[in-house]
């Protein structure tokens, strides 16, 4: 079969050019809060995560469409013991679609059928900015947000932060797709896991 001169010239050039499809598909992100003016701090006290500062009961949702991980539906944090287990209260984090795990606490409520294993999508409504947790009796509400690799269910020390969100909020914000991916996958060979 002689195939026509004009397809072999295409097909030459995209050989040669390097022109193919894309081996993976690219992510699309959300800002974790909606509905609400926002602001966050680009620091945190002593590991990398953020606190957006947002009225109470505004929606804090899936930045990216994942799986739940890990749900907290009671605030067990107490002044006394500090436990550092209980320190986000309420809590949602998922294993976004990238791979990533994306974190919220000091929720006031956790939205009903948020459970572990369950499916979201980008900008589902996991639940409500509050003051639960170590927020407690902190004047304004707020969401703390971290971005962290993956590891077993209830790790807590990886799970609220292991780099630094503020660029990606940024970028989300203004409804960019900055993917976190890069900067995980350094943070989690840092740490030899």
């Amino acid at each position: 079969m002689k195939l026509p001169q004009k397809f072999l010239i295409i097909a030459i050039s995209v050989t040669l050019l390097g022109i193919s499809t894309p081996a993976k598909a690219e992510f699309s992100y959300a800002y974790p809060v909606s509905g609400c003016k926002t602001e966050f701090p680009w620091y945190h006290h002593d590991y990398p995560a953020a606190d957006i500062k947002a009225r109470m009961g505004c929606a804090f949702v899936a930045p990216i469409g994942g799986v739940v991980q890990d749900v907290s539906r009671k605030d067990l944090w107490s002044g006394k013991t500090n436990l550092g287990k209980d320190r986000g209260g309420l809590s949602v984090s998922i294993i976004g679609d990238d791979g990533v795990r994306y974190y919220g606490s000091h929720l006031s409520k956790v939205e009903v059928g948020i459970e572990p294993g369950v499916r979201v999508e980008i900008g589902q409504k996991l639940g409500e900015i509050g003051r639960t947790g170590s927020a407690r009796g902190i004047p304004r509400p707020h969401l703390h947000f971290g971005i962290s690799y993956q590891t077993e269910p209830g790790d807590w020390e990886i799970r609220r932060g292991a780099i630094k969100p503020w660029k990606f909020l940024a970028a989300w914000k203004k409804g960019e797709n900055l993917s976190p991916v890069k900067a995980v996958t350094r943070a989690k060979k840092r740490a030899g896991k």
